[in-house]
Parts: structure tokens; C-alpha cells; sequence
């Protein structure tokens, strides 16, 4: 049985049991997700909580999602998925825990992302999996991070693992996670944040176990079913609330990750039809030179994300969400590409993708739940250098947030992510504590979001001064010449971004939004610059005493108000 097929009974046994279920769920995912991040060693997980976690049955249907990274999802559900490819259920045994990160191996996203799945038993059988995954800062291969633009080749972005048993009978496999670790920069770190990961799996599957003791088999299996028919029912019924037809949008990454070739696009074509949402990716561009390719599982967690999100928020997130969703890309093109091309930037590319989809849905919904494009990007940036206090290298990897688009009635948030990543920023405390790097900026960016009835968010600057020479730098961010956030309805488009090195000096230099293995000297700093977001409606009819905030806050200058809403002070 694949993991988008599923079977359940036609009606609900108890609607409020059921209810009851999906929080005692929730709070099972909870306790996993704070367990991870409050457990872990490196400042990716632990103060940026770059990871996500989930139950899944024993077929590998999901159940329960936890709050965190919508993006993860892809790669939680093809872990799964491959663990049960390659291991029968009966060869699976109590104690046993796996783990991968290929996206052609084990239907991962990128190679940082290293899942963890555990079997959990009752009474000798089978019955359900644990599952996390993190973001590993380092997992070896041509760069610092793992990740740039330009890599070519699956080969060249680090360690592969294909599904792998990494624990028998409760004990890890030291010897796989010695050589997993010893391909990485940081060894030390890695290892110990894969132990947790293990440790966290086994949290939840004795949660699970005690909701078995405390309702019994029998009625949790049956409120499993309960929890996907009603997630199924409920979608088909914000279905049927559509108009059928077809509907086409296209998103730009500025080029393929290599830089000097044309603008790539994103299209999707969404079409309505017998209750069932397709989604067609034909005519987005063909499979990237660089790393911007996007498997097809985060493909398929992304078209998730967004008709969640912009049909039902309050949608439980499980395999009953999965049945009436279609989705097809061309192989070899840069929304489903073929081995060995390179991930590691696929973020980027999925951030394009959701932003394509919100904006076919533009033509489908009332313009009271339209929203102006956001930043849609993941930028990134990777500044790494040698350990003083132990063997190895620290790598300091950071998403920055960028303003998200206006809705009919709100202005968009300023500094946020949005789409598929959900991460926290990096304290600028724990970063001078731990790295030789000091903050010189981090604020918003005054007139970045789109001038609007309702304006675009901001964006955000981020300033680094490194203190010791030899520091290696590298980026991947996009929208910096083709991509924008778009306004509608009259709104105004949100700013690109920027990517500096000495800003303000004489040798002040633009970089290109996808530079890698940069080595700098001390006293250097890179600054980078999100966009913001789209606005809504003509700038002119915006509120006077909104734009009058938006001007003393700083967050709109006066010469702005003036030539983009035609207000004067």
C-alpha cells in the first residue's frame, strides 16, 4: 500500500473522541519537536529548530504532523516510504531504528536533511512509526554546509545514505555512525545530534504506546481511520466550494543556480475538476545545471502546504489530505529532476513553486482570501572556519526572513518566513558567543514591501563583520535581478534582494545571489538583503493614518509616501 492510498470506514464512530485524538496526537508531535531542539548540540536545531517530526501507521500512512517545517513533510514521507520499500514489515523488529537522506535513494529533499524512523511495537506487532528529521549543518561534500548554488552533481553536496538500520535491539550501530559522522566537518556535533534524534523517536513511540494502554488497541486503530476520513471529507467538501476549470500561474528564479543563462520558470496549471485539485507542472524549466532542482516528494509536500493553507489552516496535516490532490511534473525538468542532478538549494525552488501556486489560485478564490506574493525565497547564508576548542570546523548556516505579501484587508508580515520553511532566526547573542562573527545590522529594510491599499511586508538586512581571517563564505538566494514579489490588484511589486561584500567601503562589491567558498579576512563584512512583499489595491486609497504610522515607524519614507501612495506630510 503506498502512502496516498488509504482506506477507512464512510463514517466517524465519535466526532469528539476523534477530536480528543488529534490533539493527544498533537501533543505527542509537541513533545517530540521540543524534545529535539531543547536536546541537541548544534545552533541549527537547537536555536533555529530546523526540524520537524511525525507519526505514521504501519502502512506509512501519516498521521500526525507536528507544527514545524511544512517542507520536512516530503522528506518524512519518503522515509517511510523507502524504510518499508526495502525492509518487509516482518523483517522489521522491535528496537530496530533507520535512517537516510538520499533524495534518489531513500526519497529524501537534499542531503542535510537526515531522517530518523523507528518502529513501534504493541504486544509483539508492527503498529506505528516515529519519525524526525534535522537539518545537519555540515554533512561534508565540496562546501562548507553542503549546499550551493553552483554544485552540479548529487556527488558533489556530501554524504549519501541510502535506508540503513543505525539501531538493533535498542543499540546504535557505532560503527555506521562513526563512519556517517567522519564524513562530515564537524564530526563531534553530528554525532551527537544524530544520538538525540534516535533518543527523540524513542519519546514518542513510548507516547504512542501509553495512548495504546490508556485507550486500547482497538480504539486507537479506529480513531486513526476517524482522524483520515474526516481530514478527507473536510477537503472534499472546500473542494466542491470551487469553481471547476483551469487555472496557470508562473514564478522566476533569476537563473539555474550557475548563474549567465536565462531566467528559469516556475508554472503551474491547477485544474478543478470532479472534486479532485491537479496540479500540472509542464512548462517549468528543464532539470537546473546547479542545485536548484526540487525532488519530487518536496514537490509533493509543497502542493500540500498550499492547498492547506490557503483552502483549510485548520486542516489536520495527514495522508487523508493526500487523496483528492494530484500532481505531475515532466522528469528531467527542475521540478522533478533525474539522478545525479544536484538539491541542495532546493528551498529556493520549492519557496517559486508555492508562490506559483498562491498565484494560480488568485484567479479561483474570492479576492477577500487573495494574497500578494511574498518574498518566496529561502535565503541562506554559510560562514565556516576552524574550531579553536576542539577538532573540526563550525559551520554558522542561517535562513534569513523576508516580508510576506499583503492580504485584502492586512498589511504582510514584516521579517518573516514564509511557505515551506518555519524556522527560527539565530539570536544574535548566540551567534558572537559561539562563532568568531559579530552582528553589525540586522533590521528592516524602510520601503521594501510593495506600496499598497494593504502593503507587502518587510524586508530584512543582515550585516556580519567576521574577526579572523581564513573565514569561508557562501550564499544561495534568488530574486535578485528576474524574480519579484508581485502585487495585485494595483498593488506594487515588493523590493528584490541584495547581496554585499563591504557595504559602504570603497571596495564595496555586489555578489552574485548564488557565490560559494569565499574566503575572507578579518575585518569583512557580508551584508544580505531580503525582499519584501507584494502590496494590495491602489497605494492611493491606503488609510492616511496607517501611512502616517508607516512613516514615523520608519518603516516607509517620506519621499515614498509621497512619489508611490501621493501623500504628503
Amino acid at each position: 500500500m503506498s502512502i496516498q492510498q488509504f482506506t477507512s470506514t464512510a463514517t466517524i464512530a465519535d466526532p469528539i473522541e476523534m477530536e480528543v485524538f488529534v490533539n493527544r496526537l498533537l501533543s505527542i508531535t509537541e513533545d517530540m519537536n521540543n524534545t529535539l531542539v531543547r536536546s541537541s548540540f548544534s545552533t541549527n536545531i537547537k536555536e533555529r529548530k530546523d526540524c520537524s517530526v511525525a507519526l505514521f501507521d504501519r502502512a506509512g500512512r501519516l498521521v500526525s504532523q507536528g507544527t514545524q517545517i511544512p517542507l520536512h513533510l516530503g522528506s518524512l514521507n519518503g522515509a517511510v516510504e523507502a524504510v518499508l520499500a526495502q525492509y518487509p514489515v516482518d523483517t522489521i523488529k522491535d528496537g530496530d531504528t533507520f535512517i537516510c537522506n538520499d533524495p534518489y535513494l531513500a526519497n529524501g529533499s537534499h542531503l542535510p536533511d537526515i531522517n530518523i524512523v523507528t518502529p513501534v511495537f504493541w504486544e509483539g506487532t508492527l503498529r506505528f512509526f516515529a519519525a524526525n528529521i534535522a537539518h545537519h549543518s555540515d554533512v561534508g561534500g565540496a562546501v562548507p554546509g553542503s549546499i550551493a548554488g553552483g554544485l552540479t552533481s548529487i556527488f558533489q553536496e556530501g554524504i549519501r545514505i541510502p535506508v540503513s538500520r543505525i539501531a538493533r535491539n535498542g543499540v546504535i550501530e557505532d560503527d555506521l555512525l562513526r563512519l556517517i559522522c567522519s564524513n562530515c566537518r564537524d564530526p563531534e556535533e553530528r554525532g551527537l545530534d544524530l544520538r538525540v534524534q534516535i533518543a527523540t523517536n524513542e519519546r514518542g513511540s513510548e507516547a504512542v504506546r501509553e495512548l495504546i494502554r490508556h485507550m486500547g488497541l482497538p480504539k486507537v486503530l479506529q480513531s486513526v481511520e476517524d482522524v483520515l476520513t474526516y481530514t478527507r471529507t473536510r477537503l472534499a467538501n472546500r473542494i466542491a466550494e470551487l469553481k471547476e476549470g483551469s487555472y496557470q500561474f508562473t514564478n522566476m528564479l533569476d537563473d539555474d543556480g550557475m548563474g549567465g543563462g536565462d531566467p528559469v520558470p516556475i508554472t503551474v496549471t491547477l485544474t478543478v475538476a470532479d472534486g479532485i485539485l491537479s496540479f500540472d507542472f509542464t512548462g517549468s524549466g528543464p532539470q537546473a545545471r546547479g542545485a536548484m532542482n526540487l525532488p519530487i516528494n518536496a514537490l509533493n509536500a509543497t502542493v500540500y502546504y498550499a492547498v492547506k493553507a490557503l483552502l483549510d489552516p485548520e486542516l489536520p496535516p495527514n495522508a487523508g489530505l493526500f487523496a483528492a490532490i494530484r500532481v505531475s511534473a515532466p522528469k528531467g525538468t527542475i521540478t522533478n529532476p533525474e539522478m545525479p542532478a544536484a538539491v541542495g538549494a532546493r528551498s529556493i525552488t520549492a519557496q517559486k513553486v508555492a508562490g506559483a501556486i498562491f498565484g494560480a489560485f488568485r484567479g479561483l478564490l474570492p479576492k477577500e482570501k487573495v494574497m500578494a506574493s511574498g518574498n518566496d525565497l529561502c535565503p541562506a547564508i554559510v560562514f565556516s572556519g576552524p574550531l579553536h576548542q576542539r577538532a573540526g570546523e563550525f559551520i554558522y548556516l542561517e535562513t534569513i526572513a523576508g516580508g510576506s505579501g499583503a492580504r485584502f484587508d492586512l498589511d504582510g508580515m514584516d521579517a518573516v518566513h514564509v511557505h515551506m520553511t518555519n524556522s527560527s532566526n539565530l539570536p544574535v547573542e548566540a551567534m558572537e558567543n559561539e562563532y568568531p562573527l559579530r552582528v553589525e545590522e540586522y533590521a528592516l529594510i524602510p520601503n521594501s514591501g510593495g506600496a499598497g491599499r494593504t502593503r507587502g511586508g518587510m524586508g530584512v538586512a543582515r550585516q556580519i563583520k567576521v574577526l579572523e581571517s581564513g573565514i569561508v563564505f557562501s550564499a544561495r538566494s534568488d530574486s535578485h535581478t528576474v524574480g519579484v514579489p508581485t502585487g495585485v490588484d494595483g498593488g506594487h511589486d515588493g523590493r528584490r534582494a541584495r547581496l554585499l561584500r563591504n557595504p559602504g567601503g570603497q571596495n564595496e562589491e555586489v555578489m552574485f545571489s548564488k557565490t560559494s567558498n569565499i574566503t575572507l579576512q578579518a575585518g569583512e563584512s557580508i551584508r544580505i538583503e531580503t525582499p519584501g512583499g507584494g502590496g494590495y489595491g491602489e497605494p492611493s486609497k491606503r488609510e492616511a493614518n496607517k501611512l502616517r504610522q508607516d512613516v514615523l515607524d520608519g518603516l516607509v519614507s517620506a519621499e515614498c509616501a509621497s512619489e508611490d501612495y501621493g501623500f504628503s506630510l
